[in-house]
């Protein structure tokens, strides 16, 4: 019972908070502070939201197919990126400084490039949700498989463990806890990324969608469309917790 009161309180305080800006929204809204035109009330939002909940779960299964495709396929190139450095080191001190390059490259600028070499379809979504999830994996994985205790792997090979056994029995397991803190990163990157992708060329999606309503001036659902990515993207990073909380169950009970 004492655990659970925290916890608790913890949730409180950031739910009280939200509560009282969107009060204070309400309010600058209600005494026209703001024309309605640059800033929606709460309330017109929340209606537009329902009015087009059809349209907004069309447009959001194909950006959630865009975005699982390309975090799929950018967890599985940060996985291997991470065991070709930790394994040769010559991989880590050609491959970093790319890995690192790769980051510096807005990625609005590279999008405009993908959409003209592989067309509007869904390949250059997939493309840029892969390298914007990529890194964080990455770096997670092998800041992971470098922190293996030294001794303890000294130990093992004393006792004629392979390099697989140490990779399974030792380096994977202490590299969770990076390996899904990189995850909850990834999983909101992919996806802003295939809303930003979609900005640019496209057919369905939610990019796409606030493209159509900002053209038309239709201020109140491109902020419904906003509340909607930033919930998807919370639920997605509460079930990689979730996910974590099932594969890792030793962290709970310590």
């Amino acid at each position: 019972m004492k655990r659970k009161l925290p916890s608790i309180t913890n949730k409180v305080y950031p739910a009280a908070a939200i509560c009282l800006l969107l009060a204070l929204w309400e309010a600058v809204c209600a005494w026209e502070l703001v024309p309605a035109f640059m800033l929606p009330a709460p309330s017109a939002v929340a209606r537009a939201f329902v009015q087009d909940f059809p349209a907004l779960m069309l447009h959001s299964r194909t950006t959630l197919l865009e975005a699982f495709l390309g975090l799929a396929l950018g967890v599985i190139t940060g996985f291997l990126a991470a065991l070709l450095m930790d394994t040769f080191s010559w991989v880590h001190k050609a491959l970093y400084p790319l890995l690192v390059i790769t980051q510096t490259i807005p990625t609005v600028a590279i999008a405009p490039l993908l959409v003209l070499w592989l067309g509007y379809e869904m390949a250059p979504k997939v493309v840029l949700i892969v390298i914007v999830t990529f890194f964080p994996i990455a770096v997670g994985l092998f800041d992971g498989f470098q922190s293996a205790d030294p001794d303890t792997i000294r130990l093992l090979r004393s006792m004629g463990a392979s390099r697989f056994q140490i990779f399974r029995h030792i380096k994977l397991p202490g590299s969770m806890n990076r390996f899904f803190s990189s995850l909850r990163i990834s999983v909101s990157y992919s996806v802003v990324g295939a809303v930003i992708s979609e900005w640019l060329g496209g057919f369905e999606g939610l990019g796409v969608y606030m493209t159509r309503v900002k053209k038309s001036f239709a201020f109140d659902k491109m902020f419904a469309v906003i509340f909607l990515i930033s919930a998807i993207s919370l639920l997605l990073m509460g079930a990689v917790r979730l996910l974590q909380k099932k594969c890792m169950p030793w962290e709970e009970r310590s």
